[in-house]
């Protein structure tokens, strides 16, 4: 079972934080699976909500089912997972001095897996988060979940690879035109020009 930990991740300016909780691993990675290429639609210029935050207990702080990220200009990106609902994103205008509405980035029913992991470079932002049926009981997820936007985040490209043990590291190139999602030899590739791969 893995340990919970946070771990800072720091690029251009940004800095991601890493909220882990325990979770069981050495599931085999099925065929990703795209899921909702248009997912969470925010709209622009509509920052007076307040941030939200996870509805599922946690004892102890911080939570690994809250994880906020700070951009090099001043925004901020939030996500967040509700119980039986799935995985949430919010972005912060530092202009308008709030948050945007909360919009759902991947719908499920199915628990929380461990934490969420947010990285930013050069206007491009990427997360992962997994879900599991049992993985309280220490279970590998059943449900990994990758994220990408750009620019004004009004827009999330995913992907959803099942019955995986997740995705570990986020590498995003100069520019912000490539995102590399990995774990260990298992490799998935978001681009700007193409988003991610139809399996």
């Amino acid at each position: 079972m893995r340990r919970a930990g946070i771990r800072a991740l720091a690029t251009s300016g940004a800095v991601a934080l890493t909220l882990l909780a325990g979770c069981g691993q050495g599931a085999a990675q099925e065929q990703g699976e795209t899921a909702g290429q248009s997912a969470g639609r925010i709209a622009l210029g509509d920052h007076g909500y307040p941030l939200q935050k996870s509805d599922i207990p946690w004892s102890g702080s911080p939570s690994p089912f809250n994880a906020q990220l700070k951009l090099a200009d001043g925004r901020r990106v939030a996500m967040h997972y509700m119980r039986g609902k799935g995985l949430f994103v919010q972005d912060y205008s530092p202009k308008e001095r709030g948050w945007s509405k909360s919009a759902v980035v991947h719908k499920t029913a199915t628990e929380a897996c461990q934490g969420i992991t947010l990285k930013a470079k050069d206007g491009t932002v990427a997360a992962f988060a997994d879900f599991g049926v049992y993985c309280a009981d220490g279970e590998p997820p059943t449900e990994s979940i990758a994220a990408v936007a750009v620019g004004a985040l009004a827009k999330w490209d995913t992907h959803l690879t099942k019955n995986f043990d997740g995705w570990e590291k986020i590498a995003i190139a100069t520019g912000g035109k490539k995102v590399t999602f990995t774990n260990g030899g298992d490799t998935l590739t978001w681009t700007k020009a193409g988003g991610f791969p139809t399996p």
